[in-house]
């Protein structure tokens, strides 16, 4: 790692470019330089957060995207694919990693016990985000690991460093007498100095709504949705929950990042933020807000929102700030002294709409926008219910899509009692009038629709994986919780993340993880929806418009 003599002569050039662009910012600049550095010898946090708030107050220019050192001839071209994708460390940190050190995980196993090593073997941090923590057996040995990984740290030293977080949504976590929160409550009160329990409520349901929409149904107006799992420097990103069904039958994406430290602490940073401005669960089951932050539901709205972002933004310009004082030190050069090739980007996509955070829609609409007529989109939602502005995009643009999403018999409100019952049919409308509306326009050639089917299980995967013109491989996906629709775009808060890599055996990886999604699935065509078990009663068409705004 650098000398801090070294930070300082960085300092110096980055101070230099915000004064010229934001003389006000000089001032503050020069007053917390030796802050910063005392605070980066005692090792205590992420000191670059000091400076987070002064670039909320700039609009520095883009960001040099440097070069990559993969297999670039593998894309044709000397550049390989990351140059076509460089506009978006314009609006996102770029986090530049070995793609050797990013797997792709397949099945819903996998995924568990992936997840239970990790926690066991955890010595500094386990960060865990989700909107809700079932309550059956496979959860509880969950639990049983974050319970020995935390014994095990109190044995080891007296000063345990072994710290675990846990976000969920408040609402689903809090649904029923046996729930997430009793799940966690006897962790939180044995290990109180090193257990947080974090439940985000939406600024949305307040008041008259709060007290008037029943408790299954609270959720609609607005949830945590992020699905992040992190061990020490190692993270899952899925769309996945922590529940049964996530862990056996319920297919979704997974994929892992192994001893990715910066893209580790940038996600832990996020959860702490989204943390810091939610509920926090004590140990007699109640509930309070950090000291001096607003409360959700029952203080000012906006204002709510305003603190919100500006705490949750901190985690986006501190990383940018990090990496600009990074590109011209000597921290990169040390870390490509161990030989492996850099060759994959990542990109931490944030949308969360009822705080005034946007990017993950400015990203997504961005690669749908310039996807060209040689490119192949392959895009997968669980819930195929594409906002207006989406639709707009695939139907208008010129490249080849993909579309996967789930049979009824899969989706997971198949079977469901009352109104939910009838939100697979919900989707056999929407599908319908997005396919009728391909052959209106004489898209059929270029856009297809695909219905994914699989006997005893439920299918929840999201993404796309994004093929440049003539080339075998996709060298860009997206993997995370959004679905592309209303609610992901509006109402809940969400992340995921763009992979763009010139390492053929990470293409492959996806390849084969997108073949074999589309492997169990069948084309729609016009006969599909004249099948009668795919019959759309009036009132299920009359309320269609309600469901997709809402789930």
């Amino acid at each position: 790692m650098a000398a801090p003599v070294s930070w300082r002569r960085l300092l110096n050039s980055v101070y230099s470019a915000y004064s010229v662009s934001s003389p006000a910012v000089t001032g503050v600049f020069s007053r917390i330089t030796d802050r910063l550095f005392r605070a980066r010898d005692r090792g205590g946090g992420s000191s670059v957060l000091l400076l987070a708030p002064l670039l909320a107050e700039t609009d520095p220019a883009p960001r040099r995207l440097p070069r990559t050192q993969g297999s670039a001839g593998a894309q044709g071209s000397s550049d390989g694919p990351c140059p076509h994708f460089r506009w978006m460390s314009q609006h996102v940190p770029a986090f530049r990693v070995p793609g050797t050190h990013i797997h792709i995980l397949t099945s819903p196993d996998q995924f568990y016990q992936t997840m239970k090593a990790r926690i066991r073997t955890a010595q500094k941090r386990v960060v865990m985000a989700s909107l809700y923590l079932g309550t059956g057996e496979l959860e509880q040995e969950l639990v049983d690991c974050m319970e020995e990984a935390l014994e095990r740290s109190q044995e080891n030293s007296p000063c345990s460093k072994l710290k675990v977080s846990m976000l969920l949504d408040y609402t689903r976590g809090s649904r029923g007498s046996v729930n997430s929160r009793t799940m966690l409550l006897p962790l939180l009160k044995r290990f109180s100095s090193q257990m947080r329990v974090s439940l985000y409520h939406t600024p949305d349901l307040r008041g008259l709504l709060r007290l008037l929409v029943p408790q299954r149904f609270n959720e609609t107006i607005g949830v945590q949705h992020i699905k992040v799992y992190l061990f020490d420097d190692t993270l899952i990103i899925s769309g996945a929950n922590l529940s049964e069904s996530y862990f056996t039958n319920r297919q979704d994406r997974y994929v892992l990042l192994e001893n990715c430290s910066e893209v580790a602490d940038f996600f832990s940073d996020l959860v702490e933020a989204v943390g810091d401005v939610s509920l926090q669960l004590q140990p007699d089951d109640k509930v309070s807000m950090v000291d001096g932050m607003v409360h959700p539901y029952k203080g000012n709205r906006q204002d709510f929102s305003t603190a919100a972002r500006s705490r949750i933004m901190e985690v986006m310009y501190a990383a940018q700030l990090r990496q600009q004082l990074q590109e011209d030190g000597e921290d990169r050069e040390e870390e490509e002294e161990d030989g492996e090739q850099e060759d994959t980007w990542v990109f931490p996509l944030v949308q969360m709409k009822p705080l005034g955070i946007s990017l993950d829609e400015l990203v997504t609409r961005r690669l749908l926008t310039d996807a060209g007529p040689d490119s192949t989109v392959f895009l997968t939602s669980g819930y195929f219910n594409l906002t207006r502005a989406y639709m707009q995009l695939v139907l208008g643009a010129g490249a080849r899509y993909r579309i996967l999403t789930a049979s009824p018999e899969v989706n997971g409100f198949f079977g469901a009692k009352g109104v939910a019952g009838a939100i697979p049919a919900a989707y056999i409308h929407i599908a319908k009038q997005f396919y009728d509306k391909v052959l209106r326009l004489g898209q059929e050639e270029r856009v297809h629709l695909h219905e994914y089917s699989r006997d005893k299980w439920t299918f929840h995967a999201k993404g796309l994986w994004y093929y440049l013109s003539g080339q075998p491989r996709p060298c860009l996906t997206l993997i995370g919780s959004p679905n592309f629709g209303y609610r992901s775009v509006h109402r809940d808060l969400e992340a995921q993340i763009a992979i763009v890599t010139d390492n053929e055996e990470l293409q492959t990886q996806l390849l084969e993880e997108q073949e074999m999604l589309y492997r169990r699935s069948s084309e729609v065509s016009s006969s599909t929806f004249e099948r009668p078990d795919r019959y759309v009663k009036l009132w299920v068409k009359l309320v269609t418009p309600l469901i997709k705004n809402f789930f």
